[in-house]
């Protein structure tokens, strides 16, 4: 990797992909945010290079999900959410108010967090775990 060259860009050659602009903008301005929807993704990428199609936010997201560069969660009853942290089996925590979405470390133990009261055979090697609730914003807006 030369000097000049941004650390995303010898990631998404590890990781076997193509690298472009876009792509190089796309995971940095993913891991710079918070649990960023698309139109969010795009408009990070937007500031960072330019035009670029949704339709090639969507594939590059859809490549980096792939790749394990990016995590996609998904929130009941709410847009897909992309965020950098992958690899580590962490959790969520989402306002039922605003939408908030933060981190939850693992439950309890070592990964998978959890063990299925019955695996039905499976072989469990992650766990999915979204806790709801009001952030402090929303639930201190409700007591008053």
């Amino acid at each position: 990797m030369s000097a000049s060259e941004p650390a995303a860009a010898q990631e998404l050659r590890t990781a076997g992909l193509r690298v472009t602009a876009a792509r190089v903008a796309l995971l940095e301005t993913v891991r710079e945010g918070d649990h960023l929807g698309v139109d969010a993704v795009a408009s990070g990428v937007r500031d960072r290079i330019g035009y670029v199609s949704l339709q090639a936010v969507y594939e590059a997201l859809h490549a980096l999900t792939a790749a394990g560069l990016v995590r996609r969660i998904e929130p009941a009853g709410g847009p897909p959410r992309f965020e950098g942290r992958t690899g580590d089996n962490h959790h969520h925590v989402v306002c039922r108010s605003c939408g908030a979405v933060a981190d939850v470390d693992c439950a309890v133990g070592e990964a998978p967090c959890l063990t299925a009261s019955d695996d039905q055979g499976f072989l469990i090697d992650e766990a999915e775990v979204t806790y709801w609730g009001l952030c402090p914003d929303c639930s201190t807006a409700r007591s008053s």
